[in-house]
């Protein structure tokens, strides 16, 4: 009985651990995103003046409208390419899949900085200007892998009868596959989606080689941390983990439901 409760305790102990050590830099970045004073190791009170600072920062509204306009198209053209792709793949032999899935899964395993300078050489090679469209093929290109590695395996668990016996009922192909596939297979596309979005939003190796005049948030902040990170960014940073913690809480209440 003393072994399973010192078991259980310690378990509890680590697992506390484990979440201060994740969460911890999070509190601290929302701490200090209320600090009057711009200096981290100086407490000057409690205020709002970089929330306010940050909505009249030209530099940064710019640089997270191109950041949010980027991940969004990219994500969106990455699932809808890597869903065509999936069905693709579903409908191969064997053998030709394996070939393909090796060579989709190639911009996920290579190393960001490799996947940016190729990506980068490609454009000089094909006098491609760098710019906005430079950067939204770039994330399309290293976005793909994760649409194939989420629809491909829920295609695979669907019932092939489905979409004959649809058709038996009275559907013609369209609506077969949007009333009966789609929806089968909606959830892990939203996922795909989700993880796209997060990913394009996170990258900066691989869109600083290929970005020509146009800064993302990433770089944008990487260029601030010559000098020193405003505090500005720790109010930005603030709002985006209250949005997503938000659209985390309610996908799991309507899942759960």
């Amino acid at each position: 009985m003393v072994g399973k409760a010192l078991a259980k305790i310690s378990g509890r102990i680590y697992l506390a651990l484990i979440f201060i050590f994740l969460y911890a830099p999070i509190a601290t970045l929302i701490v200090l995103s209320f600090n009057e004073s711009r200096f981290r190791g100086k407490w000057g009170g409690f205020s709002l003046k970089w929330y306010e600072s940050l909505f009249s920062s030209r530099e940064i509204m710019d640089a997270l409208w191109t950041t949010l306009l980027l991940a969004f198209l990219s994500a969106l053209i990455a699932t809808i390419l890597g869903t065509m792709v999936s069905f693709a793949m579903n409908h191969m032999k064997k053998l030709p899949r394996m070939i393909l899935m090796t060579v989709t899964n190639i911009p996920m395993l290579n190393a960001d900085i490799v996947t940016g300078i190729s990506l980068m050489l490609l454009f000089i090679a094909l006098r491609y200007r760098m710019g906005f469209g430079s950067v939204l093929i770039a994330h399309i290109t290293f976005n793909l892998p994760y649409v194939v590695l989420s629809v491909l395996p829920k295609l695979k668990q669907m019932n092939k009868s489905v979409f004959e016996a649809a058709l038996d009922l009275g559907c013609d192909p369209k609506q077969a596959f949007f009333k009966v596939i789609l929806p089968e297979i909606s959830p892990a596309i939203l996922s795909a989606f989700l993880i796209c979005l997060t990913y394009s939003i996170d990258d900066f190796m691989i869109s600083y080689f290929n970005c020509g005049t146009v800064e993302t948030l990433p770089i944008a902040i990487y260029s601030m941390t010559r000098k020193k990170v405003s505090p500005e960014i720790y109010a930005l940073s603030t709002i985006m983990f209250v949005v997503i913690l938000t659209i985390i809480l309610v996908s799991n209440a309507m899942e759960s439901r």
